[in-house]
């Protein structure tokens, strides 16, 4: 691309090579990345450069952060310029008092972790990717976690944003302020808009103290109405702090136990398993409830973890399930929701009336604590790619109908990004997504700033 050479030199990479492929694509594996080029900016202001050249010579750009997206909303696939921001690296000081810290949208979520660990404070969002996923990608995303049950989404523990729009406007958004009433809120509108909007460069995070001490606990259960009727038990009965309620059937356990080599801590399998982590110091009234629990038959058998390196063996299982799956075959993934009420019978009918239209066996796990399933499905060791795909997203209608039917969510956490697109109308109706083309239309009137995705 002649363009690519009239950049200015403080953008171009300094790193000996450049992977376009692994810059331009996400951890989506269904489409093929075709990025032109990968600039490298280190600032707000050479963001503000890029996107304004971009303007003026109608060059499509692709936001990138840590890529662990899964519906490719980070994929350049029509030869895009891809906007890399890992260099945008400023890791402030933890403000103790108004609990808030200043960081740079190429920080990992783990690293802010650990910067914040020392003071007794954290972030609260904990990902199974925190290691590569990057604070920029978390917002932009709206991520969620193991934690969401007991904090919320990423959108609530941000105070300020820096935003650049794509014609170079520099935007700023909230600073360190809990509270501020002037206008429509532009920091939640950027939140979770997957870089249609605006480009995120830096963010000003609100802090939380350290959870207390925690227990956690491994559950086998007959069906998921028990592991429902649990979290009523947990929450309202006994008035236990979770901090997670996490799901998965027997055949997520068995590929854990097959590519980790884990050992079951139970004698005997079951359909399916809850992990639960409670907060504080609660030993009493948490083996008084784990007993009673038994004893009505609402679980079949559990371990609770008697020391941090048992909390980390059990947590395990949940952690190395899609590292697992990925291992034993190609998957085709959904990641929906319904209201947690509900839950239990979308599930039942899942498995009665859907699964059987899919090519492969489906594998569920999740955050059932707040009404989010992922829906994965092996692809038959003897059917090709590409007549699996086609095949699964044939299925997909029926698991969107059903979706529909409940007022669920298509997309729980990874938003919808270029494979999503053609299933937004099952969530959203058609003045709601009318609004959200009025909205880009009027921040981004070129179409520029990540092309194709969430609408066209």
């Amino acid at each position: 691309m002649d363009w690519f050479f009239e950049l200015p030199k403080a953008w171009c990479p300094t790193r000996e090579a450049v992977d376009l492929e692994k810059d331009g694509r996400d951890w989506t594996r269904v489409l093929d990345p075709r990025p032109a080029a990968v600039v490298f900016p280190r600032c707000s202001e050479e963001v503000a450069e890029v996107l304004a050249f971009c303007t003026r010579y109608g060059i499509g750009v692709v936001p990138s952060g840590g890529r662990t997206g899964l519906c490719g909303g980070a994929m350049a696939t029509q030869g895009e310029l891809v906007l890399s921001l890992e260099r945008l690296r400023s890791l402030g000081q933890v403000d103790p008092l108004g609990l808030t810290l200043a960081v740079g949208a190429g920080v990992t979520t783990q690293e802010v972790h650990q910067h914040c660990q020392p003071q007794g404070l954290t972030w609260p969002i904990d990902l199974a990717s925190k290691g590569s996923s990057q604070i920029g990608g978390n917002l932009a995303t709206n991520a969620g976690g193991v934690r969401v049950l007991h904090y919320g989404p990423t959108r609530h523990w941000v105070t300020g944003l820096d935003v650049v729009l794509m014609d170079g406007t520099l935007l700023s958004c909230g600073g360190a302020l809990y509270k501020d009433n002037t206008g429509l809120d532009l920091r939640q509108l950027m939140i979770g808009s997957e870089g249609i909007l605006g480009v995120i460069t830096s963010a000003t995070l609100r802090l939380t103290p350290l959870p207390r001490e925690s227990q956690v606990l491994l559950l086998s259960i007959a069906e998921l109405d028990q592991g429902l009727e649990l979290l009523a038990n947990a929450r309202v009965g006994a008035r236990l702090d979770l901090l997670a309620f996490e799901y998965f059937d027997d055949s997520c356990m068995q590929a854990v136990q097959s590519v980790r080599r884990f050992s079951s801590p139970f004698a005997e399998r079951a359909a399916g398993y809850i992990l639960m982590e409670v907060e504080g110091g609660l030993e009493a009234r948490l083996e008084d409830w784990f007993q009673s629990q038994l004893e009505s038959g609402t679980i079949l058998d559990g371990v609770v973890a008697g020391t941090s390196s048992d909390k980390g063996r059990l947590w395990a299982f949940r952690e190395n399930i899609t590292e697992s799956l990925g291992h034993l075959g190609l998957m085709h993934k959904n990641d929906v929701a319904v209201s947690v009420k509900d839950l239990s019978r979308f599930a039942h009918q899942l498995r009665n009336q859907v699964a059987s239209a899919y090519p492969g066996d489906v594998y569920l796990f999740g955050h059932v604590g707040d009404g989010n399933l992922h829906v994965n499905v092996m692809k038959p060791p003897e059917m090709a790619p590409e007549d699996f795909w086609p095949a699964c997203r044939a299925a997909d209608v029926r698991l969107y109908e059903l979706l529909q039917s409940y007022g669920g969510s298509v997309s729980a956490e990874h938003g919808i990004g270029l494979l999503k697109k053609s299933a937004l109308a099952y969530s959203r109706g058609p003045h709601e997504i009318q609004a959200m083309r009025q909205i880009k239309q009027s921040l981004d009137p070129q179409g520029l700033l990540n092309p194709g995705k969430v609408i066209s």
